[in-house]
């Protein structure tokens, strides 16, 4: 008899969570400048599924974990979405040193969760696991983008490198360095900075003197906007009137005047061309009363992409795995607001292009013609 009992508890209990809504985490830095259009997009994109009546009936609830860009503190957040059995999926993280700290973590053998990243670029994360996957490039063609940039574009060949110390900066830095090499560049100096560090700095100066010594005529900047727009400072104070470009870690530098003219890649930018780009955008300003950077695009793929998984084959996390495995081979491709979606082995995105924009009046623009 207590036997049936419990079986019958367990069975209401279940019964209970089939009818209660489905939650999917949101970890980044969710209150640092580099997680605000992550959130925004999430928000929104739950909103617009619940007000069409959620998923087979049942409401989308946003479980939202601040890893604080922190690769100690991305484990415990991990954690603790992985550990809640109602969190189905998860979008995130936004770094890549977080990101890869917290995927040994989703990778559980036995209690794993699909964590998809919005803008994780480095080329480790290929390795991290079956449950990972990632809607963004990776640091292998956002380099390569920005040789082609700053030679055939701008006709520049004697670079200064400065990277953030970390596996995003030494990612960009290094497929950067080679392909600017393959196309008759040369990279007079590359070095590291931390951006703890940056504030009363005085290696960053020495960095920028030494390559004015060396005869550079293109800076290149791999880090997060809070260090990249001290660097840009530094070298107009010092003088440097060249272009200067950086990856899509610079994205925020936009809102400083200092950065006027800066060239930055980027997998989505808000003038794309494209019909959902747009509507997105437009919906983005509507709702928050700014503009959307690429981490919010690829936030909001990355969320309906769970959802559509979701409407075809049900809320269990494995299932939801296995289905995002197939998108674009046995499954058809995502068409999201950044382009197209389809995944490869490694759970990364296949094909997804790396444009070129500029800062222009505070926002960041796809680049024309050089200036």
């Amino acid at each position: 008899m207590r036997r049936l009992v419990i079986v019958l508890v367990a069975a209401l209990a279940g019964c209970g969570r089939a009818e209660g809504p489905i939650i999917i985490g949101v970890a980044g830095p969710l209150q640092q400048a580099n997680g605000r259009s992550m959130r925004l997009a999430a928000i929104m994109a739950a909103e617009e599924v619940n007000a069409r009546g959620g998923v087979r009936g049942r409401r989308i609830e946003l479980r939202f974990a601040d890893d604080e860009a922190n690769p100690a503190k991305a484990p415990l957040v991990a954690q603790q979405l992985r550990d809640d059995p109602r969190v189905v999926a998860v979008i995130g993280h936004i770094n890549s040193a977080a990101t890869l700290a917290a995927a040994p973590v989703y990778n559980d053998p036995e209690r794993g969760v699909v964590a998809i990243s919005p803008a994780s670029s480095s080329p480790l994360i290929s390795r991290a696991g079956p449950w990972t996957f990632r809607v963004c490039p990776t640091d292998l063609q956002h380099g390569p983008a920005l040789a082609q940039w700053a030679i055939a574009r701008l006709g520049r060949r004697r670079a200064l490198f400065l990277y953030s110390n970390d596996n995003y900066g030494r990612g960009v830095m290094q497929s950067f360095r080679a392909a600017f090499a393959q196309r008759g560049g040369r990279v007079v100096s590359a070095d590291p900075y931390l951006t703890t560090l940056l504030n009363g700095d005085s290696d960053i100066d020495r960095y920028l003197l030494r390559g004015q010594q060396r005869g550079f005529d293109v800076l290149l900047i791999a880090g997060q906007a809070d260090g990249g727009i001290r660097i840009i400072r530094e070298a107009r104070r010092l003088g440097f009137t060249g272009p200067i470009l950086g990856g899509d870690g610079l994205t925020n530098v936009k809102s400083d005047p200092a950065a006027e003219g800066v060239y930055i890649s980027s997998a989505f930018l808000p003038d794309r061309p494209d019909p959902r780009a747009q509507a997105f955008v437009a919906a983005y300003r509507r709702r928050w009363g700014e503009t959307p950077d690429h981490r919010g695009a690829m936030t909001y793929d990355a969320f309906h992409l769970i959802v559509r998984a979701i409407e075809e084959v049900g809320p269990e996390r494995l299932a939801i795995r296995r289905y995002l495995e197939q998108v674009g081979r046995r499954r058809p491709p995502f068409l999201g607001v950044s382009g197209t979606i389809r995944f490869d082995e490694n759970g990364d995105v296949v094909g997804k292009e790396v444009t070129i924009g500029v800062v222009r009046g505070g926002e960041l623009v796809t680049a024309g013609t050089a200036q």
